[in-house]
């Protein structure tokens, strides 16, 4: 298992960022490894994301939800891998929002995947979260 986590403050209200980072839509504007967005419900998501070149779809479920400070999705991809990615926002002093990002990914294959995908991936995933937070700064504060 391989974990990310990532954190950024953004000039904006607490709710403003809750509606960017829930809508699968805006998706594309902000994710770095967004390739394409299949379908979506309230709670379900189906997203091809690229990663190194190569595409691959996740499916994603909302499993906990706390508007407008906690969002935690479950997604299975390919070969059973799967991936636990969590949102948590809090206001912060000046009236702008804390975002922490986290990212737990399980490759298949047990102890050998894992070893597999740290020499393909190596630090890709913490330098994707870290621009794509910085890319939905960018997009919220100039909304």
């Amino acid at each position: 298992m391989s974990e990310v986590t990532a954190s950024i403050e953004i000039d904006a209200p607490v709710q403003k960022v809750w509606e960017t980072i829930m809508d699968p839509e805006r998706l594309a504007r902000w994710v770095t490894i967004h390739h394409d967005l299949v379908s979506h419900t309230a709670d379900t998501m189906e997203q091809v994301l690229t990663l190194r070149g190569a595409h691959f779809k996740v499916r994603w479920r909302l499993t906990e939800c706390d508007p407008p400070h906690r969002a935690l999705w479950e997604g299975r991809g390919p070969a059973r891998s799967h991936a636990t990615t969590e949102y948590r926002l809090s206001e912060t002093p000046s009236g702008g929002t804390r975002f922490d990002y986290r990212n737990e990914f399980k490759p298949p294959l047990g102890p050998l995947g894992a070893l597999a995908s740290r020499a393909l991936i190596g630090g890709l995933p913490e330098r994707e979260a870290n621009a794509t937070l910085r890319k939905l700064k960018a997009l919220v504060e100039s909304s």
